[in-house]
């Protein structure tokens, strides 16, 4: 598949959004930490996610669990036909948390909006204060693509594979445990460092100033000079798998390598493991 049309597929840009924001088989979504930015103003029609209450399980830390996403999709008038549009703050980690998890849930008409919010907003597109109301839908899940997320024990069993590649996209800083976490960041590990063998690539170089995304011959570059080739089952982390998911999206959709997986358990679990090999 081409770029473009490996671009087409999963990303979308303004200018195509613009052109879809009254078409009832698309639904824009707002992903977030809290709802402050949707509040302040979203892109019309877009329904919003928090992405600490209603994409992850509020008691135990993990995903939302299948039926609580499957409601969720539901009161936001998505059915198994609909394109969703995904965008948010902070360089859409947030929205590709949102991707990896419909995906994950097996929903596979998804596209982030390239560049994000920042980008609407930097070309001065309108928004809205206004909430939409859509008719709630019936929607089932069918299946769960067990094949896009690891945990710790996939991990643990693979380190010193050949055929293994880890992707640290946190910071420099927190790779080699210089800080646990980016400043004000409360998810905390015990010890700080990175897992044996993994390659740091941060995921801020997989996007341009503006926020899109870099052409996938840049990508391609990027990956392959750290040993992250598509010959091997790749794995990403971060620290709460949120960037990772970023980096996620950049692997197995626009470069489409044919094995990756994101540990959303990520440094958070790995630094709080009783006797996990770790290195600085």
């Amino acid at each position: 598949m081409s770029d473009v049309l490996t671009n087409k597929k999963v990303l979308a840009t303004t200018d195509w959004a613009v052109n879809h924001l009254q078409d009832e088989q698309v639904r824009f979504v707002e992903v977030d930490v809290d709802t402050e930015s949707y509040d302040s103003g979203h892109l019309p029609g877009a329904v919003g996610w928090n992405w600490k209450t209603q994409l992850q399980d509020q008691l135990r830390r993990t995903i939302v669990t299948k039926d609580d996403f499957e409601t969720l999709l539901q009161e936001s008038g998505i059915s198994e036909d609909t394109t969703v549009v995904l965008y948010g703050d902070n360089n859409n980690w947030f929205a590709a948390w949102a991707y990896w998890l419909l995906k994950y849930y097996g929903h596979e008409k998804v596209k982030i909006l390239d560049g994000g919010r920042r980008k609407w907003e930097a070309e001065g597109r309108a928004l809205t204060t206004e909430t939409p109301d859509y008719e709630k839908t019936d929607y089932t899940i069918s299946e769960v693509k067990q094949q896009y997320r690891a945990f710790r024990d996939d991990i643990q069993e693979r380190l010193n594979d050949a055929d293994f590649g880890l992707v640290d996209v946190r910071s420099p800083d927190e790779f080699t445990g210089k800080i646990l976490a980016p400043p004000g960041l409360n998810e905390l590990s015990q010890r700080p460092g990175h897992i044996p063998g993994a390659s740091n690539i941060p995921w801020s170089r997989a996007v341009n100033e503006d926020g899109t995304f870099k052409s996938k011959e840049e990508l391609k570059a990027i990956y392959e000079n750290e040993g992250i080739t598509p010959d091997k089952d790749v794995i990403s982390y971060c620290r709460i798998g949120e960037r990772s998911a970023h980096s996620w999206f950049v692997l197995n959709e626009l470069l489409e390598y044919p094995s990756v997986r994101n540990y959303d358990g990520s440094w958070t679990e790995w630094g709080n493991l009783i006797d996990a090999p770790i290195e600085r």
